[in-house]
């Protein structure tokens, strides 16, 4: 029609990582790493890290779910577990001095 050349052209399709949906960085190198780990030991070092951190691991490692518990709650719970027991070993190994 004669106002097709005031249409816009679609625009390229985003990518999910481009709309925010994932996030998949590349394996990060040694120096990167160890910044990482030092980033989690400074941000859990403050007095709302370690109540965040505490909280954390009250709702994870100190609860206990009953027999009748499916097998997906149980594989949610351990997710949780590891997920914290990650940010404790990130911690740990960013006070450590290199």
């Amino acid at each position: 029609m004669i106002f097709d050349i005031f249409k816009k052209a679609d625009p390229l399709p985003m990518t999910a990582a481009e709309r925010g949906l994932v996030y998949a960085p590349t394996e990060p190198g040694k120096t990167e790493l160890r910044e990482i780990e030092k980033a989690f030991a400074r941000l859990f070092s403050s007095d709302d890290g370690q109540k965040v951190l505490a909280h954390l691991q009250v709702v994870t490692f100190q609860r206990a779910l009953g027999p009748g518990v499916g097998d997906d709650q149980l594989r949610y719970l351990e997710g949780q577990r590891a997920m914290v027991a990650t940010i404790l070993r990130l911690i740990d190994r960013g006070r450590k001095p290199q």
